[in-house]
């Protein structure tokens, strides 16, 4: 297999030369809708504790990490779910289109979250919303890399994953806020869900201002169906994508291996790095303080994300994809270490706390949008990247559940962080098995 599998090549011209005001409307719409879905995920993520201390009965009390992990796991299996469907449906009927019923339906679902009066309640909601927000990242990514020229689309799929991280950032400054005020007292979280359905106001801009994939349309048209750039498949009834990315060869190859690295970023980040706040919450009550210490660590940790998702294009374009991954999951790995072995004190995490982020929640999550892009076709693309990111999402379902239940077993987080973390290890080795999508000179 040749070293490059595309002829990409950062340094021939300047990245953004070719970049228009409609490369930046559709980098826009796909950036917002990112946003909407890292709040939402960030939001469940700070006001678990005290959302559980409400809608859990004195018996379920006992079991608090167990059904925490539950939620999460219930979350992330219907945003599996969603996310298959979606993306298959986006190769079929269009990107725009799955988008804007993507973002309408997971904030109204969101904000019934709001409403929730058990833990029944709670789960089913959260299902139904992992349902809805599954398909807009993959129809994101695919809009962004058939519609930027090729020496800009790393850098706009980076560019795209920050919102994630802003995401996440608007959601740690609200939930901080709202411990400020206590609007409605014990009840403040329910507000963090209201606030997630505004976004049903941004389906408005899409319709108007984000126009469908034309590499796609032309795609359709000219009936080219190969799932890869080895495949001469062309003409005559389509094939179902999913089927497709399963039957050549080196399609095949790609989507397990790349799926096996979205496994090992996905499972990391919700299995360890999610209990990163209660982690700190503990730390902090042990020493008596009533300082909001988690609230910091999260403005942080998120902090170092986003400045790893904004450089993500140009590190990977300047190194390629191959080496960028390897050194995401040693940082990864590095880092956790740190955090749930060396770190002792609510200080040491925050010092921590940002560099952690850079790897395990930017770096980890950029290359999604950077990479498996580039190895799939456009008639399968967001199939192909779709699955990669999502199957991920159902297998990662039972990593924080069982992480909830080892916490219990292990008598803490931290011991069950370190093993978990241990994960990271198969990102040192799986990016050799795969082709190099950069042409560097030499």
């Amino acid at each position: 297999m040749p070293e490059a599998i595309n002829a990409v090549s950062p340094a021939s011209r300047k990245w953004n030369a070719r970049l228009t005001p409609k490369h930046w409307k559709t980098l826009k719409g796909a950036f917002l809708g990112w946003i909407f879905d890292g709040y939402e995920a960030l939001a469940l993520i700070v006001v678990l504790s005290p959302l559980l201390n409400s809608l859990l009965t004195t018996s379920q009390a006992a079991s608090k990490p167990f059904y925490a992990g539950l939620v999460i796991g219930i979350t992330l299996l219907g945003w599996g779910i969603g996310g298959l469907v979606g993306g298959v449906l986006a190769d079929y009927i269009g990107r725009k289109t799955v988008m804007m019923w993507s973002v309408f339906l997971y904030a109204l679902f969101t904000g019934l979250t709001a409403f929730s009066d058990t833990i029944v309640t709670l789960c089913v909601l959260r299902f139904i919303t992992g349902l809805a927000m599954g398909s807009e990242w993959s129809t994101g990514i695919a809009l962004v890399a058939e519609t930027w020229p090729p020496e800009a689309k790393a850098k706009g799929a980076g560019f795209l994953q920050s919102g994630f991280g802003w995401g996440t950032l608007a959601a740690a400054f609200i939930w901080y806020v709202l411990q400020l005020i206590g609007p409605i007292g014990i009840d403040s979280w329910r507000v963090m869900f209201v606030v997630g359905a505004l976004p049903a106001f941004f389906v408005l801009y899409i319709r108007k201002d984000v126009d469908e994939s034309e590499e796609w349309i032309t795609a359709l048209k000219s009936q080219e169906w190969g799932a890869t750039e080895q495949s001469t498949e062309k003409g005559g009834k389509r094939p179902f994508t999913l089927k497709q990315v399963f039957t050549e060869r080196e399609a095949v190859r790609r989507i397990l291996l790349t799926s096996l690295l979205s496994v090992v970023s996905i499972a990391g980040w919700w299995a360890v790095s999610s209990w990163l706040t209660e982690y700190t919450r503990i730390l902090s009550a042990a020493q008596g303080g009533q300082f909001h210490w988690d609230s910091y660590v999260s403005l942080l940790y998120t902090t170092g994300a986003i400045v790893a998702y904004m450089a993500s294009g140009f590190i990977a374009d300047s190194i390629g994809r191959r080496w960028f991954l390897f050194l995401t999951f040693a940082g990864s790995l590095a880092t956790t270490f740190l955090i749930y072995s060396y770190a002792s004190t609510p200080m040491e995490i925050l010092i921590f706390s940002p560099v952690n982020g850079f790897f395990t929640l930017g770096c980890a999550f950029a290359w999604l949008a950077i990479y498996p892009s580039e190895l799939f076709n456009t008639s399968v693309r967001s199939t192909a990247v779709s699955f990669v990111f999502n199957s991920a999402r159902l297998l990662a379902c039972l990593f924080p559940i069982a992480a909830g239940a080892m916490i219990k077993a292990f008598g803490g987080i931290a011991p069950t962080a370190l093993a978990f973390g241990s994960i990271y290890v198969i990102g040192l080795i799986v990016p050799w098995f795969l082709p190099e999508t950069v042409e560097r000179s030499n």
